[in-house]
C-alpha cells in the first residue's frame, strides 16, 4: 500500500504459495480496517474487485468491460472512467515498481525463509527514503 505521493505505507504479510489479492487483503485484516474506518477511500486494481463489491463507495476498482453493442454515449463514458482511475493510482504503481528495482528482490538467490525479511528491509528503506525527500 502506498499513499497518493508514492510513499510505501505497508508491504503486507508473507505467505508461501499463491493467494488471490482479495483473499490476502481479508487475511491481513484490510477488510476489517475498511469497516473500522468508513471515511477512508481506497483505489485498487482489478484484482480487488471483490473487495470493491463488499465496500462499495469506499473501495474503487476499475469499471467492468462493456458488452459488445453498448451505446456510443456509454462507451465514451466508460472510456473516460477507465482512464481516470489509473491516472490517480500511478503513484502507487510507481511505489510498487520501486520495490522491484532493488537487485536483492529482482534475483533473490538467498535462502527462501529469508525472503520475507529481505522484502521488509527493502520496503523500510524505500519508505524511509521517500520521507527524507
Amino acid at each position: 500500500m502506498a499513499d497518493e505521493y508514492g510513499a510505501t505505507l505497508w508491504c503486507g504479510g508473507h505467505r508461501p504459495g499463491r493467494m488471490h489479492d482479495t483473499t490476502a487483503a481479508r487475511v491481513e485484516g484490510v477488510d476489517a480496517l475498511l469497516d473500522a474506518y468508513p471515511q477512508m477511500t481506497v483505489l485498487v486494481d482489478a484484482g480487488y474487485r471483490g473487495l470493491a463489491k463488499t465496500h462499495s463507495g469506499q473501495v474503487v476498482a476499475p469499471p467492468l468491460k462493456l458488452r459488445p453493442g453498448a451505446p456510443p454515449a456509454r462507451q465514451r463514458a466508460w472510456e473516460a472512467e477507465r482512464k481516470q482511475q489509473p491516472s490517480q493510482r500511478i503513484s502507487v504503481e510507481h511505489a510498487i515498481a520501486e520495490l522491484k528495482w532493488w537487485r536483492q528482490l529482482q534475483r533473490f538467490t538467498g535462502r527462501r525463509e529469508l525472503l520475507p525479511e529481505t522484502i521488509d528491509a527493502v520496503a523500510g528503506l524505500v519508505s524511509n527514503r521517500m520521507i527524507t525527500w
